[in-house]
């Protein structure tokens, strides 16, 4: 299927990339970043061409250059159009509008190719001819018809992708609903099996478009609904199995039907946010946090130096109002101390009086602007300024505290223990009591989760801590269920095995809070900062010996589109290491390093394939490939080492994918330095297709390293948690009736195959 780069978040209107005098269409809005990148270079070159110089002469040169932009836009077009027309045969439901624009996009690119045809301008026979410089209102009208049908071919592909989505989740519910009135063990295995087939697919859908979504805070919600639907899948194993063996217990009724309940929800939001479109026409939420009223009446009362009349002074009073109204989130907390909330109390008021104040100058400045009223003025903006910068930082103080000496208190999980061991000696008053004591810890995360959003500074940060609030409320009632279903058949391995599941899914959200926590003080205090640049890798040899036997070629234009759709898979599955290495934060570390310089590498291939980069024919492209292999071999050597500090089974984990990544990257070395037998274009798919592959290795790698490196640095009774949903691994189990031996299936879940292919608007230069 050819397919175009696509589109779903928020964000950048089209209107954006336009220039002075090209006006597109309002009602398209760019979402997604591919899109976005995708008309960026054509957008440049036509602003090359229409923003020249008027003059009488020009030079040849100057003629040629101008030609040649005209032409490589024509002949992109031309080439965007074939796949465009592809697309639409492929989906009759949006051929017609497709069609329509492609055939707009042609017409324009042809006419920028006439006006751009001034090679003879400065010769006598080319009086009269219409080019550029004597119409430019023509040049503008076919760039504008050019840019708005280009979008519009971009959008339409784009819901061809959204349409995936929605068929895909569709097949995974229609699934879960067999699942969930399955009645026997048998039918139970095959239908978890194919539902775990659709997850996949699910998960290649949702996380590309995840990466691809330009509006932070959508990413997040995404990022939320995908650690829903990765938690909740092997609880929903476990839970169905115990479901399924003990049919008449009401507690394990219940465990089952909370799971799926949440995993529907889930499904839902994403729905909802590829769609932009919510149930019933309800309007999204607003943010409700303290900072963001704090940052919107700084703002307000700081324009007042520009502008006296532009609010009112009810509106002051009402943001104020707002933000003290949450303010008692803290206020009223059992969890604040004593001296924070006096101290929250005392600013509180000082600010009312502050503002009342500056109301007061306020007033007197619109009927009386007097240098001295002014002066007033500017001090009494300060003042309030200061204020509300000091009561931020108390509200941090208090809710970070909180949650720092919370995670501190229950680093040993014993509570979850303890429910574990009341549970298999069948102990029901034991059950009683630390199931009370579950509820009391789960309130406390709760509250704190609640005041931790109120100071997290960004929209994303306060979408993480909406979902572990969440998280913990349905966490902490399913934990008891499985408790109890444990206590009343305490000789039962699935229930037993249940219950861990679920302490385990408790444990991965207490560390996935501290990570939440950090992130927040790094907010505060201005550490997050830009991604790391990686660093230029060095260029090829001349007299490569292994390169002797063929020359520099470049390919055709029917390689070269070939080439392109392995290109494309190349740059998402580099996307998807930058995602893993960010996570790092040691950034210095040697597996850090030598991840950041494969990627790299790999996205100077992906650049070839369309054309552009660094590298510039097949022999720039072959020595890449040589570098980034031995790059893999210096990685797995350091990997060796590191796995000589861990225990048995964790060294067994690693050296395991240490033992998939050394072979592909020695066969990936081994075809770059064979000699060429047939085309070189065949050696070049080759070098592609075993670079995807070493790659793909290396998002299973990082991860596990990640969590291994953690781990070290932990407790040693610290208990891991689930696989992160796109490493994760799809448990299935046998036939056998009894269901207690399981047979584990790994997949590794690949960049998105039949979604985006990236297009070449422009020839390299």
């Amino acid at each position: 299927m050819a397919t175009f780069p696509g589109g779903g978040g928020g964000g950048l209107g089209v209107s954006s990339l336009n220039f002075p005098g090209f006006g597109l269409d309002s009602g398209l809005e760019i979402k997604t970043r591919s899109v976005e990148q995708t008309l960026l270079p054509l957008v440049s070159q036509i602003t090359t061409l229409i923003n020249h110089k008027d003059k009488t002469k020009w030079s040849d040169k100057t003629l040629q250059a101008i030609q040649r932009v005209g032409q490589a836009v024509n002949l992109a077009v031309g080439r965007f159009v074939t796949v465009g027309e592809a697309i639409a045969n492929e989906n009759w439901d949006l051929k017609e509008e497709i069609n329509i624009a492609c055939l707009e996009a042609k017409q324009a690119g042809e006419t920028i190719a006439e006006l751009t045809d001034v090679t003879s301008l400065n010769n006598a026979e080319s009086d009269g001819q219409i080019t550029i410089f004597t119409d430019k209102t023509g040049v503008i009208k076919a760039a504008r018809l050019l840019l708005s049908s280009v979008t519009k071919v971009l959008l339409l592909a784009d819901q061809i992708v959204i349409k995936q989505i929605i068929t895909s989740r569709n097949k995974v519910l229609a699934t879960m609903e067999q699942l969930e009135s399955v009645r026997s063990f048998q039918e139970f295995v095959q239908i978890f099996s194919q539902f775990g087939n659709e997850m996949v697919e699910f998960a290649h859908l949702t996380g590309d478009r995840q990466n691809d979504l330009k509006d932070e805070k959508k990413k997040a919600e995404m990022a939320a609904a995908r650690a829903v639907l990765e938690k909740c899948t092997m609880m929903l194993l476990t839970a169905s199995k115990t479901c399924l063996r003990h049919p008449n217990c009401e507690s394990a009724r219940k465990n089952k039907g909370g799971v799926f309940h949440r995993m529907k929800l889930a499904l839902e939001q994403v729905i909802e946010i590829v769609t932009d479109c919510r149930p019933n026409g309800e309007n999204e939420i607003p943010s409700i946090s303290i900072y963001a009223g704090i940052k919107e009446l700084k703002m307000t009362v700081e324009a007042l130096r520009e502008n006296l009349y532009f609010q009112s002074k009810e509106n002051l009073s009402t943001m104020l109002k707002l933000i003290l109204e949450h303010t008692e989130d803290f206020t009223d907390s059992a969890y604040t101390s004593h001296e924070h909330r006096e101290r929250i109390l005392e600013l509180s008021n000082q600010i009312k009086n502050e503002l009342q104040h500056l109301v007061s100058v306020w007033m007197q400045a619109q009927s009386k602007k007097t240098k001295n009223i002014m002066e007033d003025l500017e001090l009494a903006i300060l003042k309030i300024s200061h204020s509300m910068n000091e009561f931020k930082r108390e509200l941090h103080s208090a809710a970070t505290l909180l949650a720092t000496d919370l995670l501190k208190h229950h680093a040993d999980h014993a509570i979850l223990k303890a429910l574990k061991i009341t549970g298999v000696e069948g102990n029901l008053e034991g059950l009683a009591e630390y199931a009370c004591k579950l509820s009391e810890q789960k309130e406390q995360l709760i509250e704190t989760c609640r005041l931790l959003r109120h100071v997290s500074g960004t929209e994303p940060l306060e979408i993480t801590c909406m979902h572990a609030e969440e998280t913990f409320q349905v966490t902490g009632q399913q934990i008891i269920s499985a408790a109890e279903t444990l206590t009343l058949h305490p000789s039962s391995k699935i229930a037993k095995e249940n219950l861990d599941v679920f302490c385990e899914a408790w444990e991965s959200q207490i560390s996935d809070m501290s990570t939440l926590l950090r992130e927040i003080n790094d907010v505060f205090e201005g550490k997050r900062g830009e991604k790391r640049a990686y660093l230029s890798l060095p260029k090829p040899v001349k007299n490569n010996a292994n390169l002797k036997p063929f020359k520099p070629t470049k390919l055709d234009s029917e390689e070269q589109a070939k080439i392109a759709k392995l290109g494309l898979k190349l740059r998402l599955l580099t996307s998807d290491v930058d995602c893993e290495v960010e996570k790092w934060k040691n950034q210095e570390n040697d597996i850090v390093r030598h991840g950041q310089n494969m990627s790299s590498m790999a996205y100077s291939m992906y650049l070839f394939t369309r054309g552009e980069g660094l590298l510039k024919n097949t022999q720039d492209l072959i020595y890449q490939v040589e570098v980034f292999a031995t790059e893999g071999l210096k990685l797995a050597s350091v990997l060796q080492s590191f796995s000589k500090q861990l225990k048995d089974d964790d060294k067994l984990l690693l050296l395991l994918e240490i033992n998939k990544l050394m072979p592909l990257c020695q066969q990936l070395q081994l075809t770059a330095k064979t000699p060429i037998q047939n085309k070189i274009y065949t050696k070049v798919e080759k070098c592609i297709q075993k670079t995807r592959f070493v790659l793909a290795t290396l998002t299973q790698l990082l991860p596990i390293c990640y969590k291994l490196m953690h781990k070290c640095k932990s407790e040693n009774d610290c208990i891991n948690s689930l696989q992160p949903w796109m490493e994760s691994r799809w448990q299935t189990v046998t036939t056998k009736d009894s269901m207690d031996e399981k047979t584990v299936e790994a997949f590794a879940v690949r960049s998105l195959e039949h979604n985006i292919a990236n297009l070449t608007f422009l020839e390299s230069k």
